[in-house]
This record gives structure tokens, sequence and C-alpha cells, in this order.
């Protein structure tokens, strides 16, 4: 089977890359220099040219704040490519895993976790655009399965973590928001279930949206107390604040933790909790050798 991944050098992408030589499959990664995917024609080229079975679909405009002003382009990547992706597939007869986001919700205030049913309403353009490309992608006809996740970081790019530990480490005091409550997703950890899905055929007759984060809840504040505590940076007091102390072109969800019974009733994986993530990816970035 042929195996195309998108976005091949996001957080996601890459975890999928190091999973691939365990595969029996032949995967082929793209980003915007091998594929531009919000070309019609060009995907549906590729599509041909390397008989692709199969997409896991890892791309996204994903700069919240910058898609206020550019609502244009996050369509773009954000809902038009996902259509001419999922076009693509069903002309081929294939598959199409798709990542989504938390940032559909927002515009509700939940106290519970949000399963796969409950309404969306979105509050800013990049939730707007990723709520569309989910309806662009069923509209294709296109057999597929949509993941939404939220709050990832990996040792790769840029991201939360990363961004905590060089603050931590340098600055004596911090100011991280409080009020905003979700679950932080280790790239990795969302890489092995969709190779997981995608090598034991878990997604024959299990077409449908699902929700996957790692377990646990916690705040932004939560995550950065988090973060310097395991890493050993006692020398940096960090405070809660409010968002609004953070002035922002998009209000962002003040509660999207994801529910993932769905997930873990159908396909019968485990989730991790989040801190166990956290550490086992602290420790990959102390020694790379091990990632």
């Amino acid at each position: 089977m042929n195996i195309l991944v998108t976005g091949a050098n996001g957080q996601l992408g890459t975890h999928m890359r190091l999973l691939s030589p365990q595969s029996r499959h032949q995967y082929l990664f793209t980003d915007i220099a091998e594929l531009d995917i919000t070309c019609r024609e060009a995907v549906q080229a590729y599509v041909r040219g390397n008989h692709i079975d199969l997409v896991v679909n890892c791309a996204a405009y994903t700069n919240v704040d910058r898609a206020e002003g550019d609502e244009e382009n996050a369509d773009r990547v954000n809902r038009q490519a996902v259509a001419h992706l999922g076009e693509a597939m069903k002309a081929a007869g294939g598959w199409m895993l798709h990542v989504s986001t938390d940032y559909v919700f927002g515009g509700d205030l939940h106290n519970t976790p949000c399963t796969e049913d409950i309404p969306t309403n979105p509050t800013g353009a990049y939730g707007r655009t990723k709520l569309a490309g989910e309806k662009a992608l069923a509209a294709t006809g296109c057999r597929h399965l949509v993941f939404r996740t939220a709050w990832l970081y990996s040792e790769y790019g840029k991201n939360f973590l990363l961004t905590m530990l060089n603050l931590t480490a340098t600055k004596p005091q911090l100011k991280v928001v409080f009020d905003q409550v979700g679950t932080p997703t280790y790239a990795g950890d969302l890489a092995k279930a969709l190779f997981t899905v995608v090598e034991q055929g878990l997604y024959e007759g299990h077409e449908g949206l699902y929700h996957y984060s790692n377990e646990g809840v916690c705040s932004w504040f939560d995550f950065a107390r988090e973060i310097a505590r395991q890493a050993g940076h006692t020398g940096c007091d960090i405070q809660p604040c409010h968002s609004a102390e953070f002035p922002s072109p998009v209000v962002r969800p003040a509660y999207s933790v994801l529910d993932k019974t769905k997930f873990k009733e159908t396909f019968g994986l485990a989730v991790p909790y989040w801190t166990d993530s956290l550490a086992r990816c602290i420790r990959n970035l102390n020694t790379p050798q091990d990632s």
C-alpha cells in the first residue's frame, strides 16, 4: 500500500516519518516544496502518479493569531486543500485520515469534556477554516476519518513546550494564563495512534469523527509549571494570569478538553496521561539518540 503523509516537516509529520521504517507499506512524505496541496491539479497528478491508497493529512495553517488577518490563506490550506485531497482519494477509491482541532469549539462554554456530537462554535478564523475543512472532506464522499486534537507539542518545530523550556531557563519570572483549560498532546503519541490505525487497518469500517489528545486536564499555567518542574528549571517564578492580560486578535477556547471515549472504544488503544508523555518528550530532548 502507498501512503501519502502531507505536512511532513511539521511536528506530527516528523513523528510519522520516524515511525515509517517500522511499516511494511510504502510511505511518501511531502511538504510544500514537494507538493502544493492547495493546487487541485497537482494533488490529482501526485495521487494518480504515485498510486496513493491512503492519505494522512498532517498539513495545516496553524498560526491562530495570524489567521485573523489572513483568513483567505488559512482557508486555502485548511479547507480547499483538504477538499482537493478528498476528491483525489475519492477518485482513487482510497482512504483519508485528516487531523483537525479543538478550536472548532470555543463559542459555547463547556465544563465537561467535549464529545464528537456536541455542536461546534469556533471563535476565530483558524477554527472556522478547520471546521470548514472537516465539512469539505465529508462533502467529497471520500472514505475518511477525522481526528481532532489539542495543544500539540513535540521535540520539533515551534511549540509551547520549547518556548517554555527556553523562558523558564532564562527568565526570573513569567506570567502564564490559567483561564484556558485543555490537554497537552504529545505529537509522538498522536502519530503513534494514527500509525497504528493505518498499519492495523483499523480504519476499515470505522469512518467518522474522533477526538484524540492525551489524558488529563490542565491550564496553560499548569502546563508551564510542570514543564519547568520536569526540566529542573527552579529559578523561574511562574505566576497565573488572565487571558485579558495578553491581548490577542482571537478568543481562544476557555475549555476544550476532548472526550476520548469513542476513540478508545472503537480502536482499543490506550491513551497516555499528559504528564507521562511530557516526561518522555523531555527525555528525548535531553538524549536525542533515543528519540
